[in-house]
């Protein structure tokens, strides 16, 4: 009980850790984590990388390096990736670029007979690695191909879009902005920060990430689920911010790619990689399928375009604009845009 106290207890580390100096400090603590002899913080921090760019850690329990947490698939790889970290000066730049750029990372995620049968659940990276990306880098990969992205590093939170009347609906009477009922929706550039700088509110957080499983932040959370749902493909398709990002994207095809690579552009800036003769044959059917339906409704096109607060500089030609708008809307909804294969 708080009100009966027992034992005294002091800063400290557990005692199976090395000691501290009696009169420690915070700074001391962040010292000792760091120093270079210190046997977990960079094995575990590795790991965390490791599981974030290939879907899984070295050690799959990224919380429980201990006697219960799961041994290292790959233990020579997990010390030597730590002793490169330490000895760089814990730069994550290095170690993420040296990642990234291994052939483990960059082979194939194709899952063929013989594969499977060697390493079925790919514990032994036998394949590439396939999962789909974060909530967060959904959002700033839509903003960053439209061009609207605001690179900018550092600064106060942002308010993006959100359904209107939600506060109201899920939060306690208040004036400070924890308990606010009112959302008031940013403007300008705030709408395009990286979804890093988003005003979290644990009640209410955003609901386009929620539906790809970004953590409520009620509690600490080392491993994201990961589900499959149709309410995805409906932020994808209809969220203001995905809409406003297809037409900016549609206007930057219009304004600076030649109407003939502009299928070839468009899909190999979402998906990274060429169309194929398919994908080419299909978004070429679905452009003059909704070009034919949007010159036969100017108003449609012009309410579809007016969507989002970013203003792009519209093409005369409107029925064009809004067909290529829904073919960006398409590429944004791809799984393999979403996904990392």
């Amino acid at each position: 009980q708080y009100d009966q106290p027992t034992d005294s207890v002091s800063p400290g580390v557990p005692s199976w850790l090395p000691p501290l100096h009696e009169d420690a400090t915070r700074l001391d603590l962040a010292e000792w984590l760091m120093q270079p002899s210190h046997p977990l913080t960079a094995r575990v921090t590795v790991n965390r990388f490791w599981q974030m760019l290939f879907g899984r850690g070295l050690v799959t329990t990224a919380a429980d390096f201990g006697a219960r947490g799961s041994l290292p698939t790959h233990p020579a790889l997990l010390d030597w990736l730590a002793t490169t970290f330490v000895e760089s000066g814990f730069d994550t730049k290095a170690l993420l670029k040296t990642m990234v750029m291994s052939a483990t990372y960059r082979q194939s995620s194709r899952a063929t007979p013989d594969l499977l049968t060697l390493d079925p659940q790919n514990a032994f990276l036998a394949r590439g690695p396939r999962f789909r990306l974060q909530a967060e880098f959904i959002r700033d990969q839509a903003l960053a191909v439209s061009g609207l992205l605001v690179r900018r590093l550092g600064g106060p939170s942002v308010r993006p879009y959100q359904p209107p009347g939600l506060w109201k609906e899920v939060s306690h009477y208040g004036s400070t902005p924890a308990t606010a009922q009112t959302f008031a929706q940013d403007h300008g550039e705030k709408l395009y920060r990286r979804s890093l700088y988003t005003y979290w509110k644990r009640t209410a957080p955003p609901p386009g990430m929620m539906v790809f499983d970004a953590p409520t932040r009620e509690v600490c959370t080392v491993q994201r689920e990961n589900t499959n749902t149709p309410l995805q493909a409906l932020v994808l398709l209809n969220d203001p911010q995905f809409v406003e990002a297809s037409i900016a994207f549609a206007a930057r095809l219009l304004n600076t790619v030649p109407e003939t690579e502009r299928i070839t552009y468009a899909f190999e800036a979402v998906t990274g990689r060429e169309p194929d003769k398919e994908d080419r044959q299909r978004l070429e059917s679905r452009l003059a399928e909704e070009i034919r339906v949007f010159e036969a409704d100017p108003a449609r096109a012009r309410a579809f375009l007016s969507v989002g607060a970013s203003s792009p500089s519209l093409s005369e030609d409107l029925a064009a604009h809004a067909a290529w708008t829904v073919v960006a809307s398409l590429l944004f909804n791809l799984s393999e845009t979403i996904t990392r294969n």
